[in-house]
């Protein structure tokens, strides 16, 4: 597992508000609690409000708001093969969902979605 998509999963389970032990955050990731522990160290020298230690567990003490558009790679390659999937043909449908790619490349220039590829 990648690095940024790790870091998002452990933000993902972190808002639920509950104390997590390095070690929970780790099987559920798949990685060791040491990673889990640089990890948590990094987050928090971000500005996370992410707390506590080795030994005792993590808790995120306010609520993370993630932009809307915050997508993990997979979730983005399935919505872009869809639209493409739906947009070809020329019903106000497909318009729209090419249309609607557009927009998502528009707002997301570091994905490198190609707008001009067929289906």
């Amino acid at each position: 597992m990648k690095r940024d998509a790790r870091l998002y999963d452990i933000v993902q389970i972190l808002r639920d508000g509950r104390l997590h032990t390095a070690g929970e955050l780790a099987a559920a990731l798949g990685v060791s609690t040491r990673t889990i522990w640089r990890d948590m160290t990094m987050m928090s020298a971000t500005g996370l409000p992410v707390e506590g230690e080795r030994g005792l567990g993590y808790i995120l003490r306010s609520p993370l708001m993630l932009p809307p558009t915050m997508l993990t790679p997979d979730e983005l390659e399935a919505l872009v093969e869809g639209l493409r999937h739906v947009g070809i043909g020329a019903n106000p449908r497909a318009r729209a969902a090419r249309s609607l790619l557009v927009k998502i490349a528009t707002l997301l220039p570091q994905a490198g979605i190609d707008t001009e590829k067929d289906g």
